[in-house]
This record gives C-alpha cells, structure tokens and sequence, in this order.
C-alpha cells in the first residue's frame, strides 16, 4: 500500500504520514492521519511487534483510513488518524518512551488526537498526556472515560438490532442464536448485553482464563472449541470480536449465520469479499460503524466527558446502521459499499464547508 495511492473518488491518500524515532527509549512510531476535512485526526496508537516497517506502514495507513470513515459516520467533527509503535509493548514500554511519543503527538500542533489500541491501555495514555494535550482515553482518576470498551459493546449491540431489524423485521435479539468470536473486554459485555435481550449465546476465546470467565458468570453461554467450531454451528448472527480477516476466502463458503456484526476491525479480509458475503444472502453490518462507541465515548472526553451524553450518541448507531442498509438495498449494493459512499459523502459535503473563509 502506497502512501500516496488514490483510494477513492472523494479521497486521495493521506494527508500526511510522520515517522518518529528517539534511539535512547527504543521508540520507533509512525502517525498517520488520513484526513482533516471534518476536524483533528482521532485514532488510537497501536504498540504491536510487526514483523517489518513495511508491515507497520501498511497497518498504519489502513487503520487511519478505517478511522476517518468511522468517525465520519459516527457524526464526530473528528478526521481520521492512527499511530503505530513498532515493538514488543510487554518488553520495550517504558515511561521514556511513551512520554518520547508523546512529545512527537504535541509536535504535530492538534492535527492528530491519540487513544487506547491494541498494546496501549488508559494508563498509558495518562503518560503520554504528560507531554501533550492531544491525547484522550484517559483513566477516570484524570479527567477522563475510562474503559472505552463498554460504549463499543453497547454500540455493537445497537448495530446488531438494526441488522435484525432488516433480516427479520424486529429489533431484537430475543431468540435468535448469536455466535461470539472472542470473550476480551469488549465481547464480555456484548455477551451480557445479548442475554438480557432474551438471546442465546455460543463462544469461543483462544484463552482459557476467558472461557473460565464465561463458565463462572454466564454458565448458560455454550462454549465451543475454536471459531471454525462456531461459525459452522447453528447460528443466527455471527459476532467477530477478536482478530481482523474474520470474514475470508474461507470463513464466508461455510459460515451458516444469517447476519454478521461484530466488534473486531476490519473483518473483511480483501476487496470483494463483501460481495462474497452478499451472494451467500448474509446480511453484514459493517464493523467500522456498529464498533464506533468506543471512538464516541474517547471523543466526547475532548469536549469534558459525561457518560450519559455518550451513551446516547452511541445509541446512534442503531439509526445508523438502518439508514446504511436500506441505502444499500435502494443502490443495489452490499452494505459496507453503501457505508463508504454515505462516509465519502459526509466528508466531502461537511469538509467543503472549509473553503468558506472566516476572518
């Protein structure tokens, strides 16, 4: 992936892309922001150990695109960025270093805003809020919301509502079978969200601490040995809540759920594979927009957080996905094509208004 390839009629590229080195921490970050037309970059700062620079750029430069479709149809006055630092977090985070990245976050003059990712969590965000303004996801104990992975699963449930709606005419879970792809902090409460629906719940978590959670507080949950195991059992939704690519050459022949929504990131894993997933008759709620909560709950600390505001954006969602999927069926196309043109068009409509100058 190119730094400078057009992906889109309304895009082309990122804005900007900012290596960062500082050799006595060991630091080694890379910030991409893909666009500024709706306001400052927002995305997390992913630390994960990539097996080349090469595949730290790609990383970087798909997440921040992701970000800035995500926040566009989050209705954030939020662009879209991210942050990669490449590295072993258990091994090389110290507080030089995130205080280093920090530095290099504040450089940037408020273009980009950082958050919590795979690798980083709310204390390390108060670290680095030593040396920079621009950062959110702070612990509540400074200011700030906390686990952001409880508005994510409530947004995730919002959007799997909608998505019932449309394949089966009511808004709820109640009865169907939903199949959970990964019990971490974001799936646990999706699990409990789902059974005071009235739902039925199967998982699955490659960690055995996470399955003896589930057998300790939700021992009505089945459980089942891997998500081959899962998506190939009798299920109404799929709900991806683990690694990327969920959705593949692979899964999508034998997947038997009639709806997919789910809280992992881009489950899609190549182009075209929405069409797959369509010509099956399966019904996908793209993860970009029924995964949002968790952007929504980080950037309403921008503003001062206040929980009850951010639940009732992130209650949004559900009006959002309905509005991508009767868009989908009015244009004739798979739903995450419809939630591309419908981000496309709130960036181009809302970041023109940029060319009114203002004294």
């Amino acid at each position: 992936m190119g730094v400078f390839s057009t992906t889109g009629p309304e895009t082309a590229g990122h804005e900007q892309v900012v290596f960062c080195q500082d050799k006595q921490s060991g630091l080694k970050a890379i910030i991409g922001i893909y666009s500024t037309a709706l306001g400052p970059a927002l995305g997390g700062t992913r630390f994960y150990p990539y097996a080349s620079e090469a595949d730290a750029v790609a990383d970087v430069l798909d997440l921040s695109r992701g970000m800035a479709y995500k926040n566009a149809l989050a209705n954030l006055d939020l662009g879209g960025g991210k942050a990669v630092i490449w590295g072993e977090p258990d091994q090389m985070k110290s507080e030089a270093l995130l205080r280093a990245y920090g530095r290099f976050v504040e450089s940037l003059g408020g273009r980009y805003y950082t958050a919590c990712d795979v690798g980083t969590y709310v204390q390390d965000m108060d670290i680095i809020a030593r040396e920079t303004d621009f950062v959110t996801g702070r612990s509540e104990a400074h200011g700030g919301a906390g686990d952001s992975s409880v508005l994510t699963a409530w947004g995730v449930f919002q959007g799997m509502r909608a998505a019932a709606e449309h394949a089966w005419g009511e808004p709820t879970l109640r009865g169907r079978r939903v199949g959970v792809a990964g019990l971490g902090k974001v799936g646990r409460y999706l699990v409990g969200h789902l059974l005071e629906d009235g739902a039925e719940v199967v998982a699955t978590d490659v960690s055995e601490r996470a399955l003896d959670w589930a057998r300790q507080t939700h021992p009505q949950v089945d459980l089942v040995a891997d998500t081959h195991a899962l998506i190939t059992s009798d299920i109404d939704v799929y709900a991806p809540c683990a690694l990327g690519g969920a959705l593949n050459d692979d899964t999508v022949p034998v997947l038997r759920a009639k709806v997919v929504a789910g809280a992992a990131n881009n489950q899609l894993a190549h182009e075209g594979v929405e069409k797959l997933v369509a010509d099956r008759g399966i019904l996908y709620a793209p993860d970009y927009v029924v995964n949002a909560g968790g952007v929504i709950q980080v950037a309403d600390e921008i503003e001062g957080f206040n929980f009850a505001r951010a639940k009732q954006r992130a209650t949004q969602i559900f009006d959002t996905t309905r509005q991508i999927m009767r868009l989908a069926d009015a244009d004739g196309v798979p739903p995450a094509a419809a939630a591309d043109r419908l981000a496309e068009r709130r960036m181009a409509d809302i970041g023109r208004l940029r060319t009114i100058r203002l004294p």
